[in-house]
């Protein structure tokens, strides 16, 4: 590649996760020169430092990027290990021009195009197309109390494996999918656990009659809402029929409107004792936590599992975004503030993170041809 401060691109792809990958595969396909940018020191430097114990919840056949299947022997649900294992791969099996230790810290516009300012010099591109993803943004809530907290505080996305918690007691903050899973297996690990519960959670099965629920939900997705819900809620009521009713509360909206707990292992923990529910965290104080309903508890560690953000901190002043963070867009993939702009990575539903980004990817690379037809 060109040396720093030379560079100038039709397309550039911010980011080497799945999305930035899956991107730069469909854009080399259509013979698209480009160059993607990634701040780690390899492909999937993300996935890399996510918990051991990770496993996706989407089965094997919905999570691969275009082109390229999961390699035999992985199991139905691939562990964190061997999809960083894959991307690592599929980045090699397409040699992906992926540049590393790239750190993009601003972006600007012209009349040309785009404008980055990186750690290694400034690159120009025609286009850019935004693959940062979210864990790379955790939230971090504004928590009254923090100076006077004598503990161990963690952001999930800092954790490893339970060895990386100090002491017995632990709360988590957060019954998402990345807090339900920490706290079972802390608990698992012999800490005593609690966690706190804002809003309620929307726990449904990772299968279904053996079937990956994910599968279901893709097929569920295409038919009109009504059906969607009359088939959501009988699902529910199956799952009552068959584990009882859920110890945690319930949502203020269902599992179509925002992405349920999936899978029993934080619901068994809880049934069984190793895991007790509290309610909304008020404030820290010196020795743990103080709750909505007044009562306090002593913690070690309180690990925050409250979720994330999109990365669009270059971005800062340049995009409108939602009430969630992501950036306003057009047929899924395009920004509504800027014709040579795309964002992949940025659609979660039902079918899973990874089948959209492999939707997107396509659907961006075509919109890019387009773009630099037209603009000769």
């Amino acid at each position: 590649m060109q040396s720093p401060g030379e560079d100038r691109w039709p397309v550039i792809v911010i980011g080497a996760g799945p999305a930035g990958l899956a991107t730069s595969c469909e854009l080399k396909r259509r013979g698209i020169a480009h160059c993607v940018l990634e701040r780690g020191e390899a492909p999937g430097t993300v996935w890399a430092g996510l918990y051991d114990s990770l496993v996706l919840h989407t089965g094997r056949h919905m999570s691969h990027l275009p082109g390229l299947r999961l390699p035999r022997g992985v199991p139905l649900f691939p562990p964190r290990a061997a999809f960083l294992d894959y991307l690592r791969r599929y980045a090699k099996t397409f040699a992906l021009p992926v540049r590393t230790g790239c750190d993009v810290r601003g972006l600007s516009h012209d009349d040309d195009g785009w404008r980055l300012a990186t750690n290694a010099g400034e690159v120009t591109a025609r286009a850019v197309v935004i693959a940062t993803g979210i864990v790379g943004n955790p939230v971090r809530p504004a928590l009254d109390g923090l100076p006077d907290y004598g503990g161990q505080l963690l952001l999930a996305r800092d954790y490893h494996r339970p060895a990386d918690v100090a002491g017995g007691r632990v709360l988590v903050v957060g019954a998402g999918n990345s807090g339900g899973e920490i706290a079972s297996e802390l608990a698992a690990a012999g800490h005593a656990v609690d966690i706190a519960v804002r809003s309620g959670v929307n726990v449904v099965p990772l299968t279904l009659l053996g079937i990956p629920i994910q599968y279901f939900a893709r097929v569920l997705l295409q038919l009109p809402r009504p059906l969607q819900r009359l088939l959501v809620a009988a699902v529910g009521r199956f799952t009552r029929w068959r584990r009882g009713p859920s110890p945690l509360p319930p949502a203020p909206t269902g599992p179509l409107d925002a992405i349920p707990l999936i899978g029993f292992h934080l619901v068994d923990a809880i049934r069984a004792g190793r895991v007790a529910v509290r309610p909304a965290l008020v404030r820290l104080t010196a020795s743990g936590a103080s709750f909505a309903d007044g009562s306090d508890g002593a913690y070690d560690t309180i690990l925050l599992a409250t979720g994330y953000r999109p990365a669009l901190a270059p971005l800062a002043g340049l995009i409108t975004t939602d009430a969630s963070g992501f950036a306003i867009r057009r047929g899924r993939v395009a920004s509504a503030d800027w014709p040579d702009l795309f964002f992949v990575g940025h659609n979660y539903d039902a079918s899973g993170g990874i089948n959209n980004i492999a939707r997107d990817a396509r659907l961006a690379a075509a919109a890019l041809a387009r773009f630099l037809r037209a603009a000769g």
